[in-house]
């Protein structure tokens, strides 16, 4: 069951307290007289900060809910504690990719099919809501997310390192300098996807689609793209090496040979 510690509520305390724009040494020197701020004012700021602290634990302990609704309510009710609570956007942030890999963890260790079904809805629900914010960190690392949907989301820089999205839906999705290495994109439809500067390297790519994507400047090495459908695909200055693996039909000479590094 996904359970919120008295640690995350302390430093969720801590970020609503600090001003954001107050100076590292003079954030130490607040953390360390925290106690006794919390133990002394009253003030309405406190007030409002200690609703958004109660907030934020009543969403958590809903998404340890057995029933998916419940656990959906939490959900929104995060991003609405993100929305109104500014400092608190990057602690919402961590407990959704938190909620995510408890909720749909994957290991590489696992032995299954390429596809089986699609994510619960909260999954899918809870990724699209680390979307929705502009430079929201997503690092969705070890999530199973086989099957989803995830067409034309701006997931630029998102880490999915060991991720499986084996059969996912990524049509026109922004993944711009994210970060595949070694994720499982076996049969994933990635047509029109922007990869410009992405890390894939050992990725699994066998069958996806990726007509039209752009790899423009992405790291390759060690890829399996074996029966990957690269018609119109761009990889201008894209990084290779002998451990690439490419589809029958398809000869490195396409690449520049000068890209070749290990």
């Amino acid at each position: 069951m996904f359970r919120l510690g008295a640690v995350t509520l302390f430093v969720l305390g801590v970020v609503l307290l600090v001003p954001q724009t107050a100076p590292r040494s003079t954030s130490l020197l607040l953390l360390g007289g925290v106690l006794v701020v919390v133990g002394g004012a009253l003030g309405w700021h406190q007030v409002r900060d200690g609703q958004v602290i109660d907030r934020y634990r009543r969403a958590v302990e809903d998404l340890g809910s057995d029933h998916a609704e419940v656990r959906l309510g939490g959900l929104h009710s995060l991003e609405e504690v993100a929305k109104d609570s500014a400092r608190s956007r990057l602690l919402v942030d961590d407990t959704i990719g938190d909620f995510l890999r408890e909720r749909s963890p994957w290991t590489a260790a696992e032995q299954s099919p390429a596809v089986v079904g699609s994510p619960a809805p909260d999954v899918e629900t809870a990724v699209v809501m680390l979307t929705r914010r502009p430079g929201a960190a997503v690092d969705l690392s070890h999530v199973d997310l086989r099957g989803a949907d995830l067409g034309k989301l701006e997931l630029a820089g998102a880490v999915f390192r060991r991720a499986n999205l084996a059969g996912a839906r990524l049509l026109g999705t922004r993944l711009d300098d994210g970060v595949l290495d070694a994720a499982d994109l076996r049969a994933a439809d990635l047509r029109g996807a922007c990869l410009r500067r992405a890390s894939l390297r050992v990725a699994c790519l066998e069958g996806a689609d990726l007509r039209a994507a752009d790899l423009t400047d992405a790291d390759l090495r060690g890829a399996d793209m074996r029966a990957v459908n690269l018609d119109k695909a761009v990889l201008t200055g894209a990084r290779v090496n002998r451990g690439t693996l490419w589809p029958p039909d398809f000869t490195p000479a396409r690449v520049s040979a000068s890209l070749f590094s290990d």
